[in-house]
């Protein structure tokens, strides 16, 4: 199974798009090269920390597949293709720039053979209904147009039992914790984005892209209302991230 260089132009470049998958797409295009030092140095290397206990609760099992939407850098995508052994993982993302990254890591771990990147669009994926054990999404929820469509899209190709997965930045709730954080993500960290990768603008968009997305409970509430099942929400860090899981209702048992 080869690595898909290009199958599918986003719709946000063939049709134009909407302002905000544009201006996404701007984003990540720019920062491609520094992701993933930026994020090590951003969440002082918390994301990490993160992804393992998320990959502990999944508990994938050899030959499980799976699709990771918004992949970026395939750091996920790559987890779970080590994770199930010999299982078929679809890395998506609508960004050449961190795809061509993604593509390298994939390389260098020898995963070419399991792991196909596929350029593409997490609200309207062009895959099947039913056709993966696993869903997930990691930190790009909140920079979709419709949030909601992308979680009907993830619980339309995961089988029925199957799990669809979301980690992402949340909003703690507690002081003097949740004023501290604010200050860092709305003050600080832009000017830490200008400092070593830049880009002012695009590490600003961080912050703007967290204040209409739905908190922990809210976002479990979304899981619920496209029919997800045993949704369970998890706060991580103080809250700064979040671990959703649901699970599609298969109606055969």
């Amino acid at each position: 199974m080869s690595v898909d260089k290009q199958t599918m132009m986003p719709d946000s470049r063939r049709n134009g798009g909407t302002p905000k998958e544009e201006h996404v797409h701007s984003v990540f295009e720019s920062i491609a090269g520094k992701y993933d030092l930026m994020n090590d140095i951003l969440s002082f290397r918390r994301h990490k920390a993160w992804r393992r206990f998320t990959m502990k609760k999944m508990n994938m099992r050899q030959g499980d597949t799976a699709i990771d939407l918004c992949c970026g850098t395939c750091d996920w995508t790559i987890s779970m293709a080590q994770a199930s052994e010999t299982g078929h993982i679809v890395g998506l993302d609508f960004s050449e720039g961190m795809l061509k990254v993604g593509r390298e890591k994939v390389a260098r771990n020898g995963l070419e053979g399991q792991i196909r990147l596929v350029q593409g669009n997490a609200m309207e994926l062009p895959f099947e209904d039913n056709q993966f054990d696993y869903a997930t999404i990691g930190f790009g929820l909140r920079n979709v147009p419709d949030y909601m469509q992308v979680l009907r899209e993830m619980q339309r190709v995961v089988k029925p039992g199957g799990m669809v997965v979301c980690l992402e930045l949340s909003k703690p709730t507690w002081q003097p914790f949740k004023g501290l954080y604010y200050f860092y993500f709305q003050q600080l960290l832009p000017r830490m984005g200008q400092l070593v990768a830049k880009r002012y603008e695009q590490y600003k968009w961080l912050p703007d892209s967290l204040k209409l997305f739905p908190g922990r409970e809210e976002l479990a509430e979304a899981f619920r209302q496209t029919g997800l099942k045993e949704v369970q929400a998890y706060p991580l860090t103080g809250g700064i991230a979040a671990l959703h899981i649901g699970i599609k209702e298969n109606r055969n048992v």
